[in-house]
């Protein structure tokens, strides 16, 4: 069975992401992040899930998502109300997961070719 490396059309793909990292392109990263496929935030702010602010969200809106991902570290952990009747209110999907299930539902929504945002949330 031949092996092909497909690589992704786009800048920024994600290679992996857990509680303590993210692996874009060839960078590993230990604080937060924004990712896109056309591109990324270092050092968002936001560490704690259980401390998100209208801030947070409003610098994940300004990548112009159809679809957001939070990655809320190692377990699943709901943001605040308000990002859920924020986002509805603007017709974007809101999806929320530990971070290596929205590392995964992110290279599939980016491969399609889908205006996908994530946000990972490290302690770092």
């Amino acid at each position: 069975m031949p092996l092909v490396l497909e690589q992704p059309d786009y800048a920024w793909f994600l290679r992996g992401a857990g509680a303590t990292d993210v692996r874009v392109n060839d960078r590993v990263l230990t604080r937060s992040c924004l990712l896109a496929p056309d591109q990324l935030v270092e050092d968002w702010p936001a560490r704690d899930p259980g401390a998100l602010t209208e801030a947070d969200l409003q610098a994940m809106l300004a990548l112009r998502p159809d679809v957001l991902l939070l990655g809320t570290g190692a377990r699943q952990v709901f943001p605040p109300a308000a990002w859920r009747a924020a986002c509805l209110s603007r017709g974007i999907g809101l999806e929320v997961m530990d971070n290596a299930a929205a590392a995964r539902t992110y290279t599939v929504l980016a491969a399609e070719g889908r205006r996908v945002v994530a946000g990972f949330l490290l302690p770092g």
